[in-house]
């Protein structure tokens, strides 16, 4: 049998999954479409993508950091260890976690015969070894998914290696890499054959009419594996229509609204307990777990409202990093208002509001929102899945509160997305800015539009004093009235608000004032303090913190 150092062994998997991304890429949104086990939040595309691009990347860094060294030098076990290692750290979801656990199987498969060049018999051992771990990854495995998928696509590869002939000992490279083409296409037409009987072994996708896509990925994946083993187009893999009846199947998960997912490490000085040992603890405060990887690094997947419990089960077994929390009620809307056309930009905005009026004012202009409360004071962990729910490839957030803008900017830096964070700290100035960002600008060059006419928007507002004046200014009860944060007016609601009024209108064209709930004055009254040169828009937010809200520009 032809030798080869593991150099060879390794950029022949560099290639494959090179090969495996690339097709991915190409069908990521229909995969993404047909997401709807467990949950139908739309993502197994994002999610498989993401595993192979962290494989790639070490990969990558390996060769570069080996420089005039083989990657034999480096050391097999090493090598296995770093890119199932990378694997873990880049998976997300369901079905990153169980791609990630295929990857692992195959490495390991892949270079444990030193010295032998990779042929169809470690390659079906590698596929086995790969569905091996994705089965023994979950808790209660389902048939019908990307776990039967893999293990029919090994058992076919096995059963066709006893009417191969051996591989010639003067074998070319691409000779060798035929062979190994050959063999990976019985494997795609073998996972065909399992994706289409999937709905008979799972009854939400009979119910929903489409197939899993998680197995619909990895059949994507193998194809792509071919086309970089030949050198050629792909193979041609059957597409799947999304019929709009599966936007909402039902599923066992719908009781709780995070995906969350982050990795663990030991700390130099300790080990992490066995994967077990977490999984009944996460239970108690979500569904859907997967706990997987060794006793130095661990990737947990859980469905929860709890993000933080989740995290804090492992603050002290070691560093919790990689965190990523997804709404998966705004994902299954974002997947609902893809089957129904709606277009998926370079960059999106997330707006941090209170009040449904608001809400909608922002919706108008294209941002999507988060619901920050009465007292517009989300969480970390809720910015985070919030700017995971915007259909967009970048984000900027308008936290519109200065106690929100910290807040933003950790779950911007947490996110794996590029996300900005503007300089918004009042919702009615976000909203007058929110006009000069476009879908097809990058974050970056949309926050510094955003935050330059913010600089020429000037803010105010009325509300109720929620207490007495220390200094006797006013009572509880009665009407105060900022400009810019600065108390300027106190006293009755229209003379209060007539004095804001005047000072926001000084060398302003636009002024916009909108009402919140139970504001003392109706809007005919309100028009009637507007100074005759200044034009006027009104609307209703229904905010509850401020009688009005004011913007002049």
């Amino acid at each position: 049998m032809p030798q080869s150092n593991s150099s060879s062994s390794l950029l022949r998997f560099r290639a494959i999954l090179g090969g495996a991304l690339v097709a991915l890429e190409e069908r990521r949104s229909e995969i993404n479409d047909l997401n709807v086990f467990p949950v139908a939040d739309g993502d197994t595309g994002d999610n498989m993508v993401l595993t192979v691009e962290g494989c790639l990347a070490e990969l990558d860094r390996l060769a570069e950091e080996s420089g005039e060294h083989s990657l034999d030098e480096i050391g097999r076990e090493q090598i296995v260890d770093l890119v199932a290692r990378a694997a873990l750290l880049s998976a997300r979801g369901n079905s990153g976690v169980i791609l990630s656990q295929l990857i692992r199987g195959a490495a390991e498969a892949l270079i444990s015969r030193p010295g032998v060049l990779v042929d169809p018999v470690l390659i079906a051992l590698a596929m086995q070894r790969a569905a091996a771990r994705a089965y023994a990854s979950v808790r209660e495995p389902a048939e019908g998914t990307i776990l039967t998928v893999m293990a029919d696509m090994a058992t076919a590869v096995t059963a066709a290696l006893e009417g191969l002939e051996p591989m010639p000992f003067d074998a070319t490279a691409d000779q060798q890499n035929r062979r190994i083409a050959d063999l990976l296409e019985i494997a795609v037409v073998a996972g065909e054959e399992s994706v289409r009987r999937g709905p008979e072994l799972l009854p939400v996708l009979k119910a929903a009419g489409v197939v899993d896509s998680g197995g619909y990925g990895v059949v994507v994946l193998f194809a792509g594996c071919v086309s970089a083993l030949r050198g050629e187009q792909g193979l041609a893999v059957a597409h799947y229509a999304v019929p709009a009846q599966s936007s909402k199947p039902q599923h066992e998960s719908s009781t709780f609204r995070f995906c969350t997912n982050f990795a663990v490490t030991a700390s130099s000085a300790g080990q992490l307990a066995e994967s077990h040992d977490y999984i009944a603890l996460l239970e108690q405060i979500g569904d859907s777990v997967l706990v997987v990887g060794d006793q130095v690094t661990l990737r947990v997947h859980v469905h929860t409202d709890e993000p933080q419990a989740a995290t804090a089960l492992f603050t002290d077994a070691g560093q919790v990093s990689r965190l990523d929390v997804a709404d998966m009620s705004a994902q299954i809307a974002d997947r609902d208002g893809r089957l129904a056309g709606a277009a998926h930009s370079r960059c999106g905005t997330l707006a941090i509001v209170a009040g449904d009026g608001i809400a909608q004012l922002y919706r108008s202009l294209g941002a999507d929102v988060l619901d920050g409360g009465e007292t517009l004071n989300p969480s970390t962990y809720e910015i985070l899945a919030g700017i995971h729910s915007v259909p967009a490839d970048e984000v900027v957030v308008l936290p519109n509160s200065r106690n929100v803008f910290m807040a933003a900017q950790t779950a911007a830096e947490m996110s794996e997305r590029v996300v900005h964070v503007a300089q918004s700290s009042e919702m009615q100035a976000g909203l007058a800015a929110l006009v000069a960002a476009h879908s097809d600008l990058s974050a970056a060059e949309n926050v510094v539009l955003i935050d330059q006419l913010l600089e020429s928007v000037r803010s105010g507002s009325v509300a109720r004093a929620a207490r007495a004046d220390v200094e006797g200014r006013f009572e509880e009860g009665e009407a105060v009235g900022y400009v810019d944060d600065q108390l300027i007016a106190w006293g009755e609601p229209d003379s209060t608000l007539r004095e804001v009024i005047e000072r926001l209108a000084q060398g302003s064209e636009l002024l916009t004032i909108i009402a919140g709930a139970g504001a003392p004055i109706d809007q005919a009254g309100v028009r009637a303090l507007i100074p005759a040169t200044v034009e006027l828009e009104q609307h209703e937010g229904g905010q509850r913190s401020r009688w009005w809200l004011l913007s002049a520009e």
